[in-house]
């Protein structure tokens, strides 16, 4: 199942993705259920379908997109996860995975414009893929990890280079207001038959910018699961971004980074495409 959240008559709404509509469920799902977070905490993903299958459709064109979940209780971003983007910026491997936090505020949506801010030209890309929690846990055992994971989505984590550089801990430069584009879809685990054979390419005004599989994360989704859930408990709709390959424009000779106007996707296989202008911010 393929779902999607985004504004309709002024407020917000989701629904299962066919072709080229979107089954939005009836008034009485949407009251007991306003996000597609709370379905996820209800355990509702089969009624949503059911419910969804017999409910009015909407056309995909023209959509006021929405962050697939907007609200999660963590956002949990996974650093140097690739050997490319290790070997780029000249960092030792690492034992555990290399963890931050994003503020639930940075989180934007796919045809959103994305505001770099003014007085900084290091605005970059990072094309990611996320999983999105479906069932809590903590201390969850590697073997058991996949039966916690509802679903796979697009994850963009724009970074603020400058202001990620002004300590040795980066927060600032990841918490920019509406530079972590998220979706366009949450893609249900049962309809990814092998999450380490998709492939992942970001693209900055067409021209390809970072290429890689999934496969070639170096801590893979079984692994981040339970150490993550080792120190906090998980909850249905968490998000965690799994990292970033090589290919960033820091790191490039010379440095590349992303102006006003230019569109950058990030491209994941078989979970659609997450498109986004860059704008100054006032």
């Amino acid at each position: 199942m393929k779902l999607a959240a985004f504004r309709h008559d002024g407020s917000t709404a989701y629904g299962v993705i066919q072709g080229d509509q979107v089954l939005v469920p009836p008034p009485g799902f949407l009251q007991r259920h306003p996000d597609i977070r709370s379905v996820l905490a209800a355990q509702a993903l089969q009624a949503l379908q059911e419910s969804a299958s017999a409910s009015s459709s909407l056309p995909l064109s023209g959509l006021q997109w929405e962050p697939v979940i907007a609200q999660p209780n963590k956002i949990i971003c996974v650093g140097l996860n690739y050997k490319t983007h290790v070997a780029e910026t000249k960092r030792a491997d690492s034992e555990y995975p290399s963890l931050f936090l994003r503020f639930v505020d940075t989180l934007t949506a796919h045809e959103t414009d994305v505001p770099r801010p003014s007085f900084s030209d290091r605005f970059d890309w990072e094309g990611e893929l996320a999983l999105v929690i479906g069932k809590g846990g903590r201390d969850i055992p590697k073997e058991n990890a996949f039966e916690h994971i509802a679903g796979y989505a697009c994850f963009n984590d724009i970074s603020v280079r400058d202001w990620q550089r002004h300590t040795h801990q980066f927060t600032p430069g990841k918490n920019f207001p509406g530079t972590a584009p998220f979706g366009p879809f949450l893609v249900t685990r049962d309809e990814v038959a092998d999450v380490q054979a998709l492939g992942l390419e970001t693209r900055v005004n067409g021209q390809v910018m970072q290429k890689a599989s999934i496969a070639d994360l170096i801590f893979d989704i079984p692994t981040l699961i339970a150490y993550i859930s080792r120190f906090t408990p998980l909850s249905p709709g968490d998000v965690i971004a799994t990292g970033t390959p090589g290919g960033v424009g820091d790191r490039r000779e010379p440095p590349l980074y992303m102006k006003d106007g230019d569109v950058v996707e990030v491209e994941i296989t078989g979970l659609g495409v997450l498109r986004n202008r860059i704008v100054t911010a006032a």
